[in-house]
C-alpha cells in the first residue's frame, strides 16, 4: 500500500460504515519507539470519499486495496 491508493474500509466504526471508500494519504508510525520487529507496523490515515471530507487512520488489516 503507498500514498493515493484507493482503499476499501472493511471495519465499521463510528460515522464511517463497512465498504466506505477513503484515499491512501500518509502513514504514521505504530510506536514512537518500536523494537527489532515492530519496525514496519504503520497506521494508515486516508481521506473519506463522501459529503463532508474528513481524516481517519486504520491499521492495514482494516483496509483493502481496490487499485491493483
Amino acid at each position: 500500500m503507498k500514498v493515493g491508493d484507493l482503499v476499501r474500509i472493511t471495519r465499521a466504526s463510528i460515522g464511517v460504515p463497512v465498504n466506505s471508500l477513503a484515499l491512501v494519504r500518509r502513514a504514521l508510525p505504530l510506536f514512537d519507539t518500536p523494537e527489532e520487529w515492530e519496525r514496519d507496523k504503520v497506521i494508515w490515515e486516508v481521506q473519506m470519499l463522501d459529503c463532508a471530507p474528513r481524516t481517519r487512520r486504520y491499521l492495514e488489516r482494516d483496509l483493502e486495496l481496490l487499485n491493483v
